[in-house]
């Protein structure tokens, strides 16, 4: 089964983040580049797309998110829950390439210069929305507020605006943070109708 990337519309993008999954948060300026993990991240609204992403303010992502005003969200898939394990456990201050020392392959992001993460099964291109109604809930509650600028997914997983995890192997299934290192696989879909 091949990988097949599209863009999703705007108005479906949040679709991508709305089920919780954890994410790996991309930020690039002036030449460095950092990839990090996180599990609260959240959609805002439709149209056009908002989001919210909580990332501390000493972090190495967060300095080159303050200094580009964009970030990307990288929704990894079951088969990277160990890189996403490792880069969130250490600081890009420490590690100058974590991508290489996760064996991370990038892609360049159609909106912004943040890298985008391969083998992801979504992606959100953000720019920081930073006005005096954000500026304060950023400095004291490490709260960005950002638009999606641009998504994109992986057709075996997500088309049409919808998740299609049950016809996907299980190495496709967003990954879910439940504390210290421990890590779920999105469960089975449960039916309504």
């Amino acid at each position: 089964m091949s990988s097949t990337i599209e863009s999703v519309p705007l108005p479906e993008s949040i679709r991508l983040i709305n089920h919780g999954p954890t994410v790996m948060v991309t930020a690039a300026h002036g030449g460095r580049g950092n990839v990090m993990t996180a599990a609260w991240t959240l959609p805002l609204d439709f149209d056009p797309p908002k989001v919210l992403a909580i990332i501390g303010a000493n972090s190495f992502t967060r300095e080159l998110i303050n200094a580009s005003g964009e970030f990307a969200l990288n929704v990894p898939p079951q088969a990277l829950v160990k890189a996403a394990l490792g880069v969130g456990s250490e600081s890009g201050r420490d590690v100058p390439d974590k991508f290489a020392r996760h064996g991370l392959k990038t892609f360049a992001a159609q909106k912004i210069a943040a890298p985008l993460v391969e083998g992801c099964v979504a992606w959100l291109e953000c720019r920081v929305i930073r006005d005096a109604n954000t500026a304060q809930n950023e400095k004291d509650y490490d709260l960005l507020f950002a638009e999606v600028v641009g998504a994109q997914a992986d057709t075996r997983v997500f088309s049409q605006g919808h998740w299609h995890f049950e016809t996907a192997p299980d190495e496709l299934r967003t990954i879910h943070h439940a504390g210290s290192s421990q890590f779920y696989a999105i469960g089975e879909a449960v039916k309504t109708a």
